[in-house]
């Protein structure tokens, strides 16, 4: 019986013996696409990225103005449309499918 006790005690004590670990700070994920558009309509738009059936809001554009923005969670490469609708409602802009680039550029109308 004492030698189960003490054979059960080295196996505990060997299994939790010290363990060598390696602690790494996880990379800063940074968005991989800007994009760059510019809102030629007299009234303010919100502007999405149209990925895989799903609208992805980006920001809201004051009229006549121009606004880079990174766009976060697609990545450079990825085929897309680009969709701008007034704040009010009354007018939508959709581009043709575009791949995503560093710095891709979008104007409306």
């Amino acid at each position: 019986m004492r030698a189960l006790l003490a054979g059960m005690l080295l196996v505990a004590t060997v299994a939790c013996g010290k363990r060598q670990v390696n602690v790494e700070t996880a990379p800063r994920t940074t968005a991989a696409v800007t994009l760059n558009f510019t809102n030629n309509d007299a009234n303010a738009v919100n502007l999405y990225v149209v990925s895989g059936g799903t609208d992805v809001f980006l920001k809201q554009v004051a009229a006549n103005s121009t606004e880079a923005m990174p766009v976060p969670g697609i990545a450079a490469g990825t085929q897309v449309r680009l969709k701008a609708t007034r704040t009010d409602g009354s007018k939508t802009y959709t581009s043709d499918p575009i791949t995503l680039t560093a710095a891709s550029n979008w104007r409306v109308p």
